[in-house]
């Protein structure tokens, strides 16, 4: 297998971990990921929000909806300017941790396997990769 279809191998593993732990906990993957959004983020605005999910304002309002009405966020107005309102996390989902506990078992495991020095690697690589990913990202949002 050549180092590019072990990547791509790599990628829809994670992409299928992430669909399926969000089913695991009764949400959407976009529902899911916009949680981990706000858990990472802080809190935003619906339009920051929709922006980092790569939604248009309908779907953003509808998600975050969703995500008021199960009890995981809270639109607040913003301190510095009352016309706008933040969408602030404020629960994970119930289950959220025992479903992630194979998938950080299972890669802790792997990464306890490595040498200090290695695992030093390895964080590097996640770190600047997700930034790489980010660029990424908004190249194609730009183009689009």
């Amino acid at each position: 297998m050549s180092g590019s279809e072990v990547y791509q191998r790599y990628v829809a593993a994670v992409m299928m971990h992430g669909q399926a732990s969000a089913k695991a906990v009764e949400l959407g993957a976009t529902d899911l990921y916009a949680l981990n959004i706000l858990k990472l983020s802080g809190s935003l605005t619906p339009g920051e929000l929709g922006r980092l999910a790569g939604l248009t304002t309908g779907p953003t309002t509808r998600l975050v909806d969703r995500l008021e009405q199960a009890g995981y966020v809270r639109r607040v107005p913003d301190a510095g300017d009352r016309r706008k309102v933040i969408v602030e996390l404020v629960a994970e989902p119930s289950g959220l941790d025992e479903a992630l506990a194979p998938v950080r078992r299972k890669i802790g495991a792997i990464i306890q396997g490595y040498s200090p020095e290695q695992q030093e690697l390895l964080f590097d690589y996640f770190a600047r990769a997700a930034d790489a990913f980010q660029e990424a990202t908004e190249e194609l949002r730009a183009q689009g």
